[in-house]
């Protein structure tokens, strides 16, 4: 009864959820990360909306019949369509893996830094040219360089 499966980029990490619905009874089980969320063996209404959270962040799944007893399903993200979201996701937050240990996520925005799914301690200095961000990663000291493109429209890099 798997109908969907999808890839959400958070700051804390990469979650994949997964929807299932039986068309006949209309049961809908949301797992992610596999771990259920959400659980109804039996609803009168086949379409509709299914709403949970990941990790404080609104999700629904939009459940619209195409033809017949076809369904169409989509996710939607902090009130945006998934490809959006994503999109968006990606504009405002730089990820780095290191040494395939450590996850590293810079949001453009707060400038938060994220190590492993964790928000972490930062601070941020001024120098030639740009700006230097200093945090741990375990026992390491790690920093962050953003330095001008002298470029007005294409900012910092």
């Amino acid at each position: 009864d798997v109908v969907g499966i999808w890839k959400v980029p958070l700051p804390d990490g990469l979650y994949i959820v997964e929807f299932q619905h039986g068309t006949a009874s209309g049961k809908r089980v949301v797992i992610v990360n596999d771990k259920e969320v959400f659980r109804s063996d039996w609803m009168f209404k086949l379409v509709g909306d299914q709403e949970f959270t990941i990790g404080g962040v609104p999700c629904v799944i939009k459940i619209e019949p195409v033809s017949g007893f076809s369904y169409q399903y989509s996710l939607v993200v902090d009130g945006k369509p998934l490809e959006e979201f994503t999109k968006r996701r990606c504009d405002r937050a730089c990820t780095w893996t290191i040494g395939g240990e450590h996850r590293v996520v810079l949001e453009k925005d707060t400038l938060d830094i994220w190590v492993d799914g964790k928000k972490v301690d930062a601070t941020g200095e001024f120098v030639d040219g740009g700006t230097e961000t200093h945090f741990t990663i375990g026992e390491n000291i790690a920093c962050i360089k953003a330095v001008s493109s002298f470029n007005r429209k294409e900012g910092i890099v």
